[in-house]
């Protein structure tokens, strides 16, 4: 009976541009092949993104999670100021932000408009999103560049539908000032008004919204 190879007790790493592009399009088996290699698993690409940023953003979960359990960093920023974990704010992925919440990823760490990830998410209406981050310790009335908060981010960017209604409901329920107003003294009820969105604004008066 002839003897089996043994495996090869020294893998090669992995080419930094297949590692980037197999996290991309979630390619289990090649990031697999490059963690047990001992391949570079913060190598980035022309924009500065890491293999775990490009997973994030891709929303590939098992990639990430494999790359977080290696060491991957959460808060590797790319050219945007982007990390990780910023952009699960913006794709909404709730899955992908708990696989990166084991890595304990710098929740005050802010995108380049000075926001943390719950803004975004709040404008873009993920509501469950939202629901989750409101309640890890993210600062709920962190302002950002332009002056918005997210309550305020949820109302100016939001169309007042159910999602945006859930959303101000759950940062209202985390703490959030329904007072605090914009660089321009305009508040979210005033805002709310302004643009019409009469269920928003009723949540926010039954708040104590002035």
């Amino acid at each position: 009976m002839e003897s089996q190879p043994s495996p090869n007790p020294n893998p090669a790493p992995v080419p930094a541009a297949d590692l980037l592009a197999a996290a991309e399009r979630g390619d289990t088996n090649v990031v697999r092949a490059a963690i047990a290699a001992g391949s570079d698993l913060e190598v980035r690409d022309e924009a500065g993104r890491t293999p775990l940023l490009l997973a994030a953003t891709a929303d590939r979960v098992e990639v990430a999670s494999l790359l977080v359990a290696a060491g991957a960093d959460p808060d590797a920023l790319d050219q945007r100021h982007d990390t990780p974990w910023l952009v699960t704010g913006v794709t909404g992925s709730v899955a992908m932000a708990r696989a990166l919440l084991s890595a304990r990823p710098d929740l005050t760490i802010t995108n380049r408009f000075g926001g943390t990830s719950l803004i975004p998410a709040a404008e873009r209406g993920h509501v469950e999103y939202v629901r989750l981050a409101s309640g890890i310790g993210i600062d709920v009335d962190h302002v950002n560049n332009p002056g918005w908060t997210a309550l305020l981010e949820a109302v100016i960017l939001g169309d007042g539908g159910p999602a945006h209604q859930e959303i101000v409901r759950i940062l209202i329920e985390a703490g959030a000032d329904v007072n605090l107003a914009d660089h321009s003294g305009v508040t979210p009820l005033a805002h709310a008004r302004a643009k019409g969105q009469s269920a928003v604004a009723a949540i926010l008066g039954g708040a104590g919204a002035r």
